[in-house]
């Protein structure tokens, strides 16, 4: 029987690839046979990644890129083509929030950073479009492809304290469901565009926010597992099998869809 999961032979350029998700998506990718370029703007780390995967019998390449930087993309990509000649997929996992657009708890609502809120939009929006429009139109003209986003709970639910990361997450829902259209209506099922939004998983970023000092929740660490019907925080690799399916064939007839990988916390009502 084909292995329609299977990732074999198809390299897949991962933005993002030196963060804590980024180091799953990494084993995810390789556990399924693709090839993984990693990219992201930590050289030592990108280097440490992809000899750990060519150690383990994997292939790897490092490109050191803002998602921000066109012109740095751009380089990315050529250095993909000339390396393996091809691109089949694109996760777009770079983003996250950044400390100027936090709303501190009893900060003024009519004081909010503009800066800080424009600065996570450009992140984690910008962050997105500007490598699907790099790497996307490579993989058209390869023939086939597959894209996939990085949503967020936050895109879907009013979560207090994080406007400027909740806009941008919300923008990437839109701009996966209107980019899978145009792409469809253009290449047909050539190239398709999803993506996963996770729950809360436990990274750099919201550790402070979530867990104090010793490992017990916060306030609103207890909000967040009251909140979730499996009573925990995710562990970033149960977010693998959603990422091998929406890049391989398995998924030929998905496009433009969000699944979430949540334990249950979209759907609860608290009731």
């Amino acid at each position: 029987m084909d292995n329609n999961f299977s990732l074999t032979d198809k390299v897949i350029v991962l933005t993002g690839g030196t963060g804590i998700i980024g180091k799953s998506f990494i084993k995810g990718i390789t556990q399924a046979g693709g090839t993984v370029c990693i990219l992201g703007r930590n050289e030592q780390v990108a280097n440490e990644r992809v000899a750990e995967v060519v150690k383990n019998g994997g292939k790897a390449l490092a490109l050191i890129a803002d998602v921000l930087d066109e012109n740095a993309l751009e380089q990315a990509r050529d250095k993909v083509l000339a390396t393996y000649g091809r691109i089949d997929g694109l996760v777009n996992a770079a983003g996250g929030n950044i400390p100027e657009a936090i709303l501190q708890k009893g900060e003024d609502i009519f004081a909010l950073s503009m800066d800080g809120m424009r600065k996570a939009m450009e992140l984690n929006l910008w962050g997105t479009l500007i490598p699907t429009q790099v790497f996307g139109k490579a993989m058209v003209e390869g023939g086939r492809g597959s894209i996939v986003n990085i949503s967020s709970m936050s895109s879907k639910r009013a979560i207090t304290r994080v406007l400027g990361y909740s806009m941008g997450k919300a923008a990437i829902d839109c701009y996966t469901q209107w980019f899978a259209v145009e792409l469809a209506n253009r290449f047909g099922d050539q190239v398709r565009m999803n993506a996963i939004a996770p729950g809360f998983f436990l990274t750099e970023q919201n550790r402070a926010l979530l867990t104090n000092t010793d490992g017990s929740y916060t306030e609103r660490g207890h909000l967040v597992i009251n909140q979730t019907p499996f009573k925990r925080f995710g562990h970033t690799d149960e977010l693998i099998g959603a990422l091998q399916w929406l890049l391989s064939d398995a998924s030929a007839f998905v496009t433009g869809t969000v699944i979430n990988v949540d334990g249950g916390f979209f759907v609860n009502s608290g009731v």
